[in-house]
């Protein structure tokens, strides 16, 4: 249902309660699925009525959706069981044990066996462990305090506990209104839509990011939540918002703590996990958080008026100025790479020039992909850019956008759709395809426009707009209007922006009096959550922000910056960067934080930094920054890298010309002395390669899958050598399985191991994993190892699974005779089979940004599915070097940006543009890397590719350029035994750290599991390693066929 129809069902229960429809009220609240009445749940629970107890959660949750409903459903009917016996109901206890506990016995048979014996006395309180049970009536309610806590701990009752506060009688009300106005169409989006003012938001109705949070319109339904409701909340619901203690998780004690030993064992193992959330601790952080520390300043030559960092290479910065110029620098080589003077593209346009004076920017802004740069100008004009090179900034498109002054400018993604939102001096907002045809103009504002901030909430796209009139709107892509009206603070020029995670709502502006306002909305409420302090009583102009890290605040005043943290209203910090600095300094950090630019007084800008944003300003590379380059039309190979150029090439500028390369240095490794690496205890074994390879999502554990069907799992603990817990090279993890001694073994009964295509995937949560090895599926519990339950058994054997991005129920499975199998573990049912590949599947890679699904297979072909209708949209064979075969394995993994794509086969590393399924950068093994690629994988900041080869060497490679950036040779990391043996070891497959992005895991062929990271304090793959008495730890070279890009991990 829409979030608009889910606040109908809450104006339709509210009525339903107030004229006492009660049966109607709970089969709508069931049916529905959007509200939990605990206390209809408790008087169900304490009649008895089992029936109609489990009736009601059936439209919550199902006895198989996850480990809390499981246990949930285990309680009822263990206790409706207990209750047969007590009334020596032999035979209705029958029917109890084999039609409803039996479901459990899947998962623990003895547990199942154990409450069966109970048949066999005379009084179940014989048994030692249940000698103190009790009454039926007391033991409703021990249950029901258990029941209770298990319902909050579980996600599926997430947000469906509490009633939403309503005015009273609001249906009546609403359709009264509409009677009262005949002649006008009033519907439920536009009316009741009450302005307010900052002092009284706390109490307003219209909550301005309520309505965002429900994320559908602003209707007067949803403008109604947060005053009064005519439906109380019960009090024990209150204790359903405090998180439990995580002490209180054992079956229900009937007697004391003294008696858990049979509750234990009267529960299904499955359950015997669950285990109830705790407070999310805050993060920690210091005031070396912030970038206070003074690296450089440079000279723009003009003021600058806006800047933006790249999404991902984040020392690319770009700069708009007061004479109309936009500038790109590369912070990290103190270098302009290109200037854009200002200039009219169209001819039509020149002719009208004469007008165009004193032309400044208003705004620079990168699409979130980097592969696009706007400009607005205060005349009319907005200039796209296609970003194509360290050094090119190719003309794209000149929209004359506004009358008078464009103000703002921002990349949005309506309907996954690329567009440009303006506003203007016009008091209009706008929507621009890529191609400059216009998609929405949106008219309400009554003055200028002075910034939008488009966002989204789960898949709804909106806009916020502010005008120099204080007022602030909502929009959604409809052409149906504004769908909020509130006041800004200050009631003037405001900018709105979001933190990094897209969780908190921030504003910041100033009043024509000059009296400054940085505030955090409440978006539950609709009401500003807090207003920080530390301004000056009086701007000249208007104040300007940025949020960063999702945790500080910096606002330029008072030839300052000035830094808070998000959850405290006091300063925290502030600093003059050595002086310099305009009356209110433009800032902008980069997406990482640890950078952040800020305008200066004399034309310039200064750029201040962090530790570790310091260390990423050394010089680098000027061709890292090249960016992904159009389709193929005709290639030639060059050392290596096959290079892609244009069918049409257009005319370079200039400025553009000139070639800014500087050299980095190839780091070769070839002792162990010049990394670091722990080999995992208890790994080697002759008789089993590794397989399959993961870590943990966690970043505390790796997890192999052996070619014989065996899953090993290690772990590391915190402790003094490993404050944080998380895997690493300087500490030896545990090899752990659980007390009962359990190994994860996959069924291998009549498989030929030594053909057997091992598979593998985790769970977000890291709660399951499902694996094979030539055999059935098994879905293995990761914390007791037993087998949850087996499917899809041989033949055809799985060779590859995906869980689905969204759903973890959905699961996209590879299988040997090529078909790809989408399976919901929830209903035991394949919903559908794709077919496409000729040979067996070997990969499988979601992306969401694009709604797709890309598969390879062993016959090099790629296919594209589309993941809403699972149709085929294309299908595409990788490009094989002259003279190879169509044969082997190739393996997709997405880029974090989930729009380019890595594809890896023995020939080749190749990066794909996703969207169109073209390669757009090439690598064959060569020089010292001429042996087939074995396996590569990206780092968890799609920042560099990690590659193994079949003679034991290692690659680093940057991730956007394919050029080396480190090669670790095999007697860097094998013992001498492993590398002079009859068959010398080499990894055979590859795994990222999901948090550390230069550290990677590398499983062998004699079964070993080695965790590599660069030498400390460096700590990255490529730099000069360090030199111990005057002579280098390992040779660098330079390579001529490799350097190296670095882009960190796009965010949206």
């Amino acid at each position: 249902m829409s979030s608009l129809s889910r606040e109908l069902v809450f104006l339709i229960l509210q009525f339903l309660e107030e004229e006492k429809f009660k049966e109607s009220v709970h089969r709508l609240e069931q049916e529905s699925g959007f509200f939990f009445n605990m206390k209809h749940f408790e008087e169900k629970v304490q009649a008895g009525e089992w029936d109609e107890v489990e009736k009601y959660l059936s439209g919550f949750t199902k006895v198989d959706d996850n480990r809390y409903s499981m246990k949930i459903f285990f309680e009822i009917r263990k206790q409706k069981y207990l209750e047969a016996l007590d009334r020596q109901e032999k035979a209705k206890a029958v029917e109890i044990l084999v039609n409803d506990l039996k479901v459990f016995s899947a998962f623990n048979l003895d547990l199942y066996k154990e409450i069966t014996q109970l048949l066999t006395l005379n009084n179940f309180r014989e048994n030692e462990q249940l000698s103190k049970y009790g009454d039926t009536k007391t033991a409703r309610e021990i249950m029901l305090v258990e029941l209770k806590k298990l319902i909050e701990a579980n996600p599926l009752f997430r947000d469906k506990l509490l009633f939403p506060t309503l005015k009273s009688s609001r249906l009546r009300t609403l359709i009264n209104q509409r009677n009262h106005h005949p002649l006008t169409e009033i519907s439920l989006s536009n009316c009741s839509i009450q302005p307010f003012q900052p002092a009284a938001a706390a109490a307003n109705a219209g909550a301005l990011a309520g309505w965002m949070a429900n994320a559908a319109a602003a209707s007067s339904v949803q403008a109604a939540v947060g005053t009064a409701s005519s439906i109380p909340v019960p009090p024990n619901q209150v204790s359903i918002l405090k998180r439990p203690s995580p002490a209180a998780l054992g079956m229900i004690d009937y007697q004391s703590p003294d008696h858990e030993q049979l509750m234990k064992r009267l529960r299904p193992q499955s359950v015997e996990e669950v285990t109830y959330p705790t407070p999310r601790q805050p993060a920690s952080w210091s005031l070396d958080d912030m970038p206070r520390t003074v690296a450089f300043t440079l000279h723009q030559g003009s003021a600058v008026t806006s800047m933006d960092f790249h999404p991902s290479h984040q020392t690319l910065l770009l700069v708009g100025s007061a004479n109309g110029e936009i500038t790109l620098w590369e912070v990290g080589l103190r270098e302009k790479l290109v200037t854009k003077p200002f200039k009219i593209w169209d001819m039509a346009l020149q002719f009208q020039s004469a007008g165009f004076k004193d032309i400044s920017v208003s705004r620079v802004a990168w699409s979130p992909d980097g592969s696009y740069v706007g400009a607005a100008f205060n005349k009319h004009l907005i200039h796209l850019y296609s970003y194509a090179g360290p050094n090119e900034l190719r003309h794209h498109l000149e929209i004359e956008a506004h009358a008078g002054t464009v103000n703002d400018l921002a990349f949005a993604y309506p309907n996954k759709q690329p567009c440009v939102v303006t506003c203007g001096d016009d008091k209009l907002i706008k929507v621009w395809d890529l191609s400059g045809r216009k998609l929405y103009n949106f008219e309400g504002h009554e003055a200028p426009v002075y910034s939008i901030c488009p966002h989204h909430k789960e898949n709804i796209q909106f806009i916020f707009s502010t005008a120099i009139d204080g007022k602030i709107k909502a929009w959604l892509y409809d052409n149906m209007g504004s769908r909020v009206d509130y006041d800004a603070p200050g009631h003037w020029c405001t900018t709105m922006l979001y933190s990094a995670d897209g969780s908190r709502l921030f504003s910041c502006g100033t009043s024509k009096e000059g009296e400054s306002y940085l505030v955090e909305w409440n978006e539950s409420e609709g009401a500003i959550k807090r207003t920080y302090a530390g301004f000056r009583r009086k701007s000249n102009g208007v104040v300007q922000f940025d949020t960063t890290q999702n945790h500080f605040l910096a606002a330029g005043e008072d030839h300052q910056i000035k830094f808070w943290d998000m959850d405290n209203l006091n300063l925290l910090t502030q600093t003059d960067a050595d002086g310099g600095l305009p009356s209110l300094p433009r800032l902008r950090f980069n997406k990482e934080g640890n950078l952040l630019a800020v305008s200066t007084a004399d034309n310039g800008f200064k750029i201040l930094a962090t530790a570790a944003g310091l260390k990423s300003l050394r010089p680098v590379d000027a061709s890292s920054f090249e960016a992904l380059r159009t389709p193929i039309e005709s290639a030639s190979v060059k050392g290596g890298v096959e290079t892609i150029t244009r069918s049409v090439e257009k005319p370079r500028l200039l400025e553009d010309a000139t070639d800014k390369t500087k050299p980095l240095q190839l780091t070769e490794i070839v002792d162990p002395l010049q990394c670091r690496m722990v080999t995992l205890p208890d790994s080697t074994d002759t008789a089993s390669r590794v397989a399959r390879l993961l870590y943990t999502n966690s970043g505390i554990g790796v997890l192999a899958l052996g070619s014989n069907g065996v899953q090993k799992l290690w772990k590391w603990t915190r402790n003094e050598q490993n404050h944080s817990g998380k895997a690493t090279a300087n500490a030896v993890p545990q090899h752990w399985q659980p007390s009962s001694g359990l190994l994860m073994t996959n069924d291998v009964s009549g498989v030929k191991l030594e053909e057997a295509v091992p598979c593998i995937a985790l769970s977000k949560n890291d709660s399951y994993v499902m694996s094979a090895a030539g055999g059935k599926i098994s879905l293995f519990n990761m914390m007791t190892f037993k087998v949850m339950t087996t499917f899809m058994s041989p033949p055809p054997a799985s060779t590859f699974l995906a869980f689905h991005p969204v759903d973890n129920n959905v699961i996209a499975i590879g299988m040997e005779d090529s078909m790809i199998n989408i399976y919901n573990v929830r209903v035991d049912e394949v919903k559908s089979k794709l077919k496409g590949h000729q040979k067996r599947i070997t990969g499988l890679a979601f992306s969401t940004n694009l709604n797709i699904l890309v598969s390879s297979g062993a016959d090099a072909q790629i296919c594209v599915w589309n993941i809403d209708s699972w149709e085929k949209r294309r299908t595409v064979s990788i490009q094989l070097p002259a003279g190879k075969a169509a044969t082997g394995d190739t393996r997709v993994q997405f880029h974090s940006d989930q729009i380019r794509l890595l594809v890896s086969h023995e020939s080749q590393l190749a990066i794909y543009d996703a969207a169109k399924m073209d390669c757009i950068r090439q690598w064959i093994p060569q020089d010292s890397l001429s042996a087939p690629v074995s396996y590569a994988a990206y780092s968890c900041n799609s920042q560099m590719i990690f590659a193994t080869f079949y003679d034991g060497n290692v690659g680093v490679f940057d991730a956007d350029s394919l050029k080396l950036r480190c090669h670790i040779a095999p007697l860097a990391y094998l013992s001498q035994a492993q590398s002079n043996g009859a068959q010398a070891a080499y990894p055979v497959v590859v795994a990222a750290h999901p948090h550390e992005p230069n550290q990677f895991a590398i499983g062998l062929t004699d079964g070993t599991v080695k965790v590599i990271e660069p030498l400390e304090p460096e700590g990255k793959w490529g730099a000069v390693p360090p030199v111990d008495n005057g002579i280098p730890k390992g040779r660098t070279a330079s390579s001529s066929a490799t350097s190296s890009h670095t882009p960190d991990q796009i965010q949206r």
